[in-house]
């Protein structure tokens, strides 16, 4: 029933672009480089002294009519109290193959984080997806892929675990004429037992200021059924700050 509500909350939500739309109008022969670097930060203080930094960069590459291989990196850095509380690194790439609407995924993956007492966890998986809806210039789009993932987590305590999950991510995106408003929502069970479980989401909303730089305000959230003792199930955050993209 939770994995709906998330699913809800994905609908209605907002995120950042990922796909350029001069992939699609690109020769064969040809490979388009596109990149996104993002910088935003959050602070509080009264009753909590808080800060939080986080900075993305994507990179993705367009090669002829049918593949992309998109690489992220995000360093989340956040204190309360002048202490430090949240320090998280996590790189991926996600290369893919695309016709009509048929899509096939691959994923490699690597996270660490203080917060939820990950010293290093690593995934590889690949999967098939389907886009039900993309306009011609990639502004609006309704997808949904399923992969299954070997996942291997490393703890802070010196204990490890290695799971297989299903991830079922559903990408929604919309554009209206400076405003980009798009949500990533991720549902990960475990296999078999879909009580060890992982939901995900990343909602993004966009307003761009001139053909480079945009405004965004982007809101994090996950939440692990299995986390270290001490360590809090949910995490997160609601940031805003800039975001620089080449055409």
């Amino acid at each position: 029933m939770r994995f709906f509500q998330y699913l809800l909350a994905g609908l209605l939500a907002a995120t950042a672009l990922l796909l350029s739309p001069a992939a699609r109008a690109q020769r064969p022969d040809t490979t388009i480089i596109h990149y996104t670097g993002t910088l935003t930060g959050a602070f509080s203080a009264g009753g909590v002294y808080r800060t939080l930094l986080t900075t993305t960069h994507s990179v993705t590459f367009n090669r002829g009519l049918h593949f992309g291989l998109p690489l992220t990196g995000t360093f989340i850095y956040g204190k309360q109290d002048r202490q430090l509380k949240e320090r998280e690194a996590l790189l991926n790439a996600t290369p893919y193959y695309w016709k009509g609407h048929f899509r096939a995924y691959g994923l490699g993956g690597y996270e660490r984080s203080n917060l939820r007492g990950i010293a290093d966890r690593w995934q590889v998986g690949a999967g098939p997806g389907w886009s039900f809806y993309r306009d011609s210039l990639g502004k609006r789009e309704v997808a949904l892929s399923n992969l299954v993932i070997r996942e291997a987590t490393y703890y802070i305590d010196g204990s490890e675990r290695v799971v297989t999950r299903n991830s079922l991510r559903l990408k929604l995106l919309y554009t209206l004429k400076q405003f980009t408003v798009s949500t990533f929502t991720f549902y990960q069970p475990s296999i078999p037992t879909i009580s060890d479980y992982r939901v995900s989401q990343l909602a993004t909303v966009t307003l761009r200021v001139t053909k480079r730089l945009a405004v965004n305000a982007t809101s994090n959230y996950t939440h692990e059924s299995r986390v270290l003792a001490g360590k809090n199930p949910d995490n997160y955050n609601l940031t805003v700050g800039f975001s620089y993209a080449t055409p």
